[in-house]
């Protein structure tokens, strides 16, 4: 994170609210490596946190207002503590509204706690996959348990910003993304168990061996509170109940013959890319950890994808195009990464290639009549912090 954002934000706050905050806390948003749509089926993921930041500056108030503004849009929201509820909030500001509204439910009292101003910034891309509104939740979090002193755990502040976006925000999102964005350290993956909530940080040594994750953003917006979303988490809790189970977690690579039988052909593929891509995250933590290091997990990686565009179907032509030119111009494994519907992929590619995937890209999308895309690298960075 350059200082740049966090001089604009401070500077940002002071000219909006006539003060300096209190403190600035900053969370980075995520690239998901791998494990797509398995979080809410309380399975595997393997994300890691990217330097592109989020900042919040925060000011305790002396009365029971909270004030947000941000430089996503131009208009100062407020809202006393005491009206605060999901049925209220709307647009960009119900992601931290709907943090200090979140915190109610893991034991705070908001009748006791000050009111706040806060202003945010950003450098993580909107709508592009990268879970730049875990990055708003995840600051936020962090930032009031500190300055109300709430003594929360990470792993909790993570339930906190993923009950913000399911209720608040009404998208039906897993915990994976807060999880990223607060437990991430430099150079690792976070490899998460999301029924149990443990977690492990997992060498990438992609600098040792020069090696690089480029993002492709392919500009097409997404928004997980859309209806496509919501139907393919309806499809799994559908399949899990046909086949007696609790969770997709407890069906395994060898019961999908039975899942044919018994699920209609389109509830079984969604079932199907569940099922194989929690055993695929379990191949990649193995891979990395057994020596074969990140240079070996190519053949994962693509194999998601080609899984979450015809199984899941939530790819789209621009991420499908991004993916297969990638690959064909030297990159070892490419994927769409985040919820689908639009948004980016990654490429995991050698540094010296690096140059030869952007231009390949570049040059497919014109040919195609596509926009033009963001093309970035991003490193595993560290996650929440205060700055």
């Amino acid at each position: 994170m350059s200082t740049d954002i966090r001089d604009d934000t401070r500077a940002g706050f002071t000219e909006l609210f006539g003060r300096e905050p209190e403190g600035l806390w900053s969370a980075p948003g995520r690239v998901n490596l791998i494990g797509e749509h398995t979080d809410y089926n309380e399975g595997f993921v393997l994300p890691f946190a990217i330097d592109r930041r989020t900042v919040v500056a925060v000011g305790l108030r002396d009365d029971r207002v909270v004030r947000v503004a941000s430089t996503i849009a131009d208009d100062v929201v407020e809202i006393a503590l005491s009206d605060l509820a999901p049925s209220v909030l709307s647009g960009w500001p119900a992601y931290p509204l709907g943090v200090v509204w979140a915190f109610s439910e893991f034991g705070a009292d908001l009748s006791a706690v000050p009111g706040l101003d806060l202003f945010i910034d950003s450098d993580v891309p909107l709508g592009a996959g990268l879970s730049s509104s875990a990055a708003i939740e995840s600051a936020v979090a962090l930032a009031l348990n500190d300055v109300w002193r709430l003594g929360l755990d990470r792993p909790t502040l993570a339930r906190v910003g993923q009950r913000a976006e399911n209720v608040a925000v009404g998208a039906p999102t897993g915990i994976m993304d807060q999880s990223a964005s607060l437990l991430g350290r430099a150079d690792h993956a976070v490899f998460l168990d999301c029924r149990t909530l443990e977690s492990e940080l997992v060498p990438l040594g992609l600098a040792e061996a020069e090696l690089a994750i480029l993002v492709i953003d392919t500009g097409v917006k997404h928004s997980h509170a859309t209806g496509g979303y919501g139907e393919r988490r309806a499809a799994c809790e559908r399949g899990a109940a046909v086949l007696g189970a609790a969770s997709l977690r407890d069906v395994s690579v060898d019961d999908l013959p039975r899942a044919q039988e018994l699920l209609d052909d389109v509830t079984f593929r969604r079932v199907r890319h569940v099922v194989t891509e929690n055993q695929r995250v379990l191949d990649t933590v193995e891979v990395l950890r057994s020596g074969g290091g990140a240079a070996a997990i190519g053949d994962l990686l693509d194999a998601s994808h080609c899984s979450m565009r015809d199984d899941f179907e939530i790819s789209v032509p621009e991420l499908d195009l991004a993916v297969e030119t990638a690959v064909q111009a030297g990159a070892i494994g490419a994927r769409m990464t985040g919820g689908g519907f639009g948004g980016a992929a990654i490429a995991l590619v050698r540094v010296g290639d690096l140059s030869r995937v952007q231009v390949a890209v570049d040059n497919a999308f014109g040919e195609h009549a596509f926009g033009q895309p963001d093309t970035f690298v991003v490193f595993a960075s560290d996650g929440a912090a205060r700055n």
